[in-house]
């Protein structure tokens, strides 16, 4: 069938749960209410972050960073997901797809540096307390975040011109509810060991060697934190700390179990579910972890609000 503007040859066809009509009004109403908590929480903290001065430090510039990054990340893939979810039609351009497939890879390695980078910022705040300014001078944290950036869009230009070169013979269905890279690879008619080669690379790369410094600062941070003395120093820092390693663990987690494995070993339902946590719930977390946990967020907002605690 062919669509008004004569695009039927070239859109891809979006399943996602398709084959269980029955939940897609459940899920379609979770994953509103997720996206707005998404939007109110990362768009907080950014505010939150650029008008209180006491909050300009190495700390919330990162944490600022990352709340954009989810953002983009959820705009890229909530929009058309819940387009697809209440409409009859499931489809999306060619070029839409793309947009889709890249901005999802390049926004989630940019995250996996930058998450190895918060840790750094840690275990300088921990460990080299009176350095710390030094260390984390206002420059140096503006080009660690660039490389980060540069990482990401260097990942994203790799594996999409190796995914979208993969003949498909004349497959336009995406078994997935976006256009993300697992999918599109099993679309195609030949099976690629190079990509594979090169997924698996790029995810140590991007994966396993940021993980690795980010729990080798924490070892040292464990180390310093059980030779301090005061308890309340102590809590402060195991609350901030805390905050970044459960966004940690659930971030890595779900992105090593998706994307070290190989390919064809992941069943379509259970990597639609997955997808589903780490693309929508994750990116709904990360605020509320880090301000519930956080005194000097709260404080910040009240501040903002003419909120004076009782």
């Amino acid at each position: 069938m062919e669509t008004n503007n004569g695009s039927a040859d070239t859109d891809f066809i979006l399943l996602g749960f398709s084959d269980r009509p029955q939940l897609e009004p459940i899920i379609s109403a979770i994953v509103f209410i997720f996206y707005i908590v998404a939007l109110v929480g990362n768009t907080t903290i950014i505010l939150v972050s650029y008008l209180d001065p006491q909050l300009h430090t190495p700390m919330y510039f990162f944490l600022s960073n990352l709340s954009f990054l989810d953002l983009c990340y959820t705009t890229s893939i909530i929009p058309q997901m819940l387009v697809n979810l209440w409409g009859p039609r499931k489809s999306i351009t060619y070029g839409g797809c793309v947009l889709q497939f890249f901005f999802a890879l390049d926004l989630g390695a940019t995250e996996c540096l930058l998450l190895a980078v918060m840790a750094y910022d840690r275990y300088a705040a921990v460990c080299q307390p009176l350095h710390y300014t030094v260390i984390m001078h206002p420059q140096l944290c503006h080009r660690m975040v660039l490389t980060t950036w540069l990482g990401g869009l260097g990942s994203a230009l790799i594996l999409c011109s190796l995914t979208l070169k993969l003949p498909r013979c004349g497959h336009r269905a995406v078994d997935n509810f976006f256009c993300e890279m697992p999918a599109l690879i099993k679309m195609a008619c030949v099976y690629s060991k190079v990509i594979e080669i090169v997924v698996f690379a790029l995810g140590v790369i991007f994966l396993l060697v940021p993980l690795s410094l980010i729990l080798l600062s924490y070892g040292v941070i464990t180390q310093a934190v059980m030779k301090i003395k005061s308890t309340a120093k102590w809590q402060k820092i195991l609350n901030t700390c805390g905050s970044h390693l459960t966004v940690v663990t659930i971030f890595y987690g779900t992105a090593i179990y998706m994307y070290m494995k190989p390919q064809h070993t992941t069943s379509q339902n259970e990597g639609k579910f997955l997808t589903l946590f780490y693309t929508i719930v994750t990116p709904s977390l990360n605020p509320l972890i880090y301000t519930l946990r956080n005194k000097d967020v709260k404080s910040a907002v009240r501040r903002l609000l003419w909120i004076k605690k009782c």
